[in-house]
């Protein structure tokens, strides 16, 4: 039975602690709409995400209201497109990207993602087409987010496609200039995309996931720092060992509301429950932050020696929690780094203490990668690969999801300022440092770690 204090706790990570149902993503299966005759593909897609996702944001607010929990955003994740609109040209997926669009538009949601292809071993000439197709598709729309998958541990580093992404995405930032690039922000670069992810750009419907299923991201940052403070300010001298115990308890509420939001949502759409995602996923608001956690455990200056160790105990006790309250928990779930869409962590970016070196340490260890971070607009693409490629070295290794959101900001160099609002926030332009094109120019794949070969 809950106690007193249980339900008041659970109140007060709603009304004071920014604590919310981050996104309820629901995950549809297009292959069926592949079609030869592009207007025919793009019907089959209106008709089939009218069907199954027409009623998303009206029992989701119905279920919000009817528990008292906030639900932040409504997203669709589809099929890679790259699988199911094989055979089309250049136009013909600029017109499907459109018509995910619109469709995302009525049906009222946030975001639609799964303009995506998956070529970790290589790309097929579906998978070229969409990667040259990103800059257009992705700088047309709105709503419609996109993902390339260039690297795994089974199968190793994807350069050449590497290369190409970064092309596009320089040409995503060119089309979008004077939204300082704001279109990259809506494709990340993967190693090791997991096939249930509910948070965008990165979402996906991968293979082995049901017809239809709900996804759910759970998000709070400023519950877990006051959980912190008050630990700290109610126990004298608490240990590393009671901080992550108290994290733990704390992310293990935050997991059972996302269940139940999951669960209820599900039931009233006739769909299957995947997975709740427990990730704490900043917003530039004060007291919603990453960086405001790792201060409360003493990491004045993010960045400092420490933040690394201390963003490790952070997703450890993170990933514990949830994995005790549900064993539904999927997704990426542990902590994100996105630097715009953090307060203190682009403060920090801005004094100094935090560079793109160190982010790329800290990533060894996180949920995801280098997110949101903006980089001078006239970033060549080889460099631009490069950083793409040392952050996929790191998930290929360490058996983890990493990836990349890199924002190149058209017009500005380090030191200055790209603001995209809202919830993306603003952050410095951080530098990159050249020197290793040569050997991004040579091609070809780095293999998979003898480790993964196994079995």
């Amino acid at each position: 039975m809950m106690r007193i204090e249980d339900i008041l706790m659970t109140l007060r990570m709603f009304q004071d602690e920014n604590c919310d149902v981050r996104t309820v993503t629901l995950g549809i299966n297009l292959m069926d709409c592949a079609d030869p005759d592009v207007a025919a593909c793009c019907g089959k897609v209106r008709d089939k995400l009218q069907r199954l996702a027409g009623r998303l944001v009206t029992e989701g607010r119905a279920v919000s209201a009817r528990y008292g929990i906030p639900i932040v955003n409504y997203r669709i994740a589809v099929t890679p497109v790259a699988w199911w609109a094989a055979g089309h040209d250049h136009n013909g997926l600029v017109r499907i990207a459109r018509t995910l669009d619109q469709v995302a538009a009525d049906i009222g949601v946030d975001f639609i993602g799964g303009f995506s292809a998956l070529v970790e071993k290589g790309e097929t000439e579906a998978d070229r087409r969409l990667i040259a197709a990103l800059p257009e598709a992705l700088g047309t729309t709105s709503r419609v987010c996109g993902s390339v998958n260039v690297a795994s541990s089974r199968a190793g580093i994807n350069m050449d496609a590497i290369l190409a992404v970064s092309r596009s995405l320089l040409e995503l930032a060119r089309r979008t200039a004077e939204a300082d690039g704001f279109g990259c922000a809506k494709l990340v670069v993967f190693a090791n995309v997991p096939d249930d992810n509910p948070f965008m750009a990165g979402a996906l419907h991968g293979a082995g996931e049901p017809e239809c299923v709900v996804n759910v991201g759970v998000s709070g940052p400023g519950v877990v720092k006051r959980a912190v403070e008050r630990l700290r300010a109610h126990t004298a001298h608490p240990d590393l060992g009671e901080i992550a115990e108290e994290i733990k308890h704390t992310a293990f509420r935050i997991t059972r509301i996302g269940e139940l939001i999951g669960t209820a949502l599900a039931q009233r759409l006739e769909v299957s429950f995947g997975i709740v995602d427990l990730s704490l996923a900043p917003t530039p608001k004060i007291g919603d932050s990453v960086g405001e956690i790792l201060q409360a455990m003493g990491i004045e200056n993010i960045g400092a020696a420490g933040s690394t160790a201390a963003l490790a105990l952070l997703t450890d006790a993170v990933k514990k929690g949830g994995a005790f309250a549900s064993s539904s928990v999927g997704g990426l779930s542990g902590a994100f780094i996105p630097v715009s869409e953090d307060t203190v962590l682009a403060q920090a970016a801005a004094a100094g203490h935090l560079s793109i070196e160190k982010l790329e340490a800290i990533t060894a260890i996180c949920s995801v990668g280098l997110d949101m971070v903006c980089i001078p607009g006239d970033t060549a693409a080889e460099t631009l690969a490069g950083v793409i490629a040392d952050e996929c070295a790191i998930g290929v290794m360490n058996h983890k999801t990493t990836a990349c959101r890199l924002i190149p900001v058209p017009g500005k160099g380090p030191g200055e300022v790209a603001v995209f609002g809202g919830l993306f926030g603003e952050a410095p332009v951080m530098p990159v440092r050249a020197g290793g094109e040569g050997f991004i120019r040579l091609g070809g794949r780095i293999p998979a770690p003898i480790h993964a070969l196994r079995n």
